[in-house]
């Protein structure tokens, strides 16, 4: 049985699979009769607000035929601490898959384990493996394969977003620059193990501006996650100077795409100017979230 747990966990092949199935999947969108979800029904169990994760898979799951239940904690006996194990058992008997976003990555792979039914990880603090797919997707439909390209994420690199940037990077041969506070960036072992096992060519650096050096795609996330609401002050302090502007996008290639898988601060992780200028490309790839889900979705039952 097949599950999207993590960027780390999947084969090349797949991912190219996927990648492929999206461009086709969303120039056929409204014309397809591709249904592979007939029939079913599918639980989305968040325990992380959402606009664009929460819309696009319910969306996806319709057009591909089945239908969606949403169940956050409080509508589960998870939120009066049922084991995630025993409501994954229960789950499991009654519907045909599941798509997560929680807090910890443990929960995820938990339940896969033992509901028996496809799992998506819809967002975990370790890793946020559709997004970037879908951020893939992206560049390669408006400026070709990524293989050989250069990616710089400017901001929080020990958050989830730069942490499935890492494992995409060896799987997908591009090269991966982070820019970072010392204090924020992804743990040593991390890269190492992500270097070993695929070979990726992965820099961690303080200088944003020597990141955002010939890059082909600059991209940021914002600098306060879920959860980190009480550091907020703090990180603002430490992330100052961390910023996508006009000045960084001149570093970069002439054509690079800028990216946000949003929601934006404007003035902090990126600019006002800087964010409409490239808000055809931000707000496709969050268009691009429906697409590259329905092509996961698709994957995982085919």
């Amino acid at each position: 049985m097949k599950h999207l747990l993590s960027i780390e966990a999947m084969d090349t092949a797949s991912i190219k699979t996927i990648l492929e199935n999206a461009t086709v999947i969303k120039a056929q969108r409204g014309d397809s009769q591709h249904q592979p979800l007939a029939g079913q029904t599918w639980a989305m169990i968040f325990t992380k607000s959402s606009t664009r994760t929460r819309v696009s898979f319910e969306t996806g799951i319709r057009e591909l035929g089945g239908g969606v239940m949403f169940l956050n904690a409080n509508d589960l006996q998870l939120g009066r601490g049922e084991p995630i194990q025993d409501t994954a058992r229960v789950l499991g008997r009654m519907v045909h898959g599941a798509v997560i976003r929680t807090f910890a990555q443990s929960d995820v792979e938990d339940f896969a384990e033992h509901s028996g039914i496809p799992t998506i990880n819809a967002l975990t603090d370790a890793e946020h493996p559709c997004q970037i797919i879908t951020d893939i997707f992206t560049y390669q439909e408006q400026r070709g394969p990524i293989a050989g390209k250069v990616v710089t994420f400017i901001g929080d690199g020990a958050c989830n977003v730069p942490i499935s940037w890492i494992w995409a990077a060896g799987k997908l041969n591009f090269e991966l620059r982070i820019a970072a506070p010392k204090a924020h960036q992804p743990c040593p072992d991390l890269i190492a193990n992500a270097i070993n096992g695929s070979g990726g060519n992965i820099t961690v650096t303080e200088d944003c501006q020597a990141a955002a050096e010939g890059a082909d795609l600059l991209y940021t996330d914002v600098w306060v996650s879920m959860g980190m609401e009480e550091e907020a002050a703090q990180r603002e302090r430490d992330f100052a100077g961390y910023q996508i502007n006009e000045a960084l996008v001149a570093l970069a290639n002439e054509d690079a795409l800028v990216m946000h898988c949003l929601p934006a601060y404007r003035g902090k992780e990126i600019d006002e100017p800087t964010l409409e200028a490239h808000a055809d490309t931000i707000f496709t790839q969050a268009e691009n979230r429906l697409h590259a889900q329905k092509a996961i979705l698709n994957w995982l039952v085919s």
